[in-house]
């Protein structure tokens, strides 16, 4: 779970982007969907794990 200090900075980043909070979850989403399609070898699996899961924790930040 984010505390205060680091929701306020992910508002003020989602305030400052030319999209809406929905349009960088899609985003992000997608992202997650395109490293399904890295081609081995490209990077470590544990590396690719750890980007989708941040990228998780952030798209969830966002939903609620």
């Amino acid at each position: 779970m984010l505390n205060k200090e680091k929701q306020e900075c992910l508002s003020k980043l989602i305030d400052s982007s030319c999209i809406s909070s929905d349009e960088l979850v899609e985003c992000l989403d997608m992202g997650i969907e395109m490293l399904f399609f890295i081609e081995e070898d490209t990077f470590d699996r544990k590396d690719v794990q750890n980007v989708v899961f941040a990228i998780r924790r952030v798209i969830n930040a966002l939903r609620k």
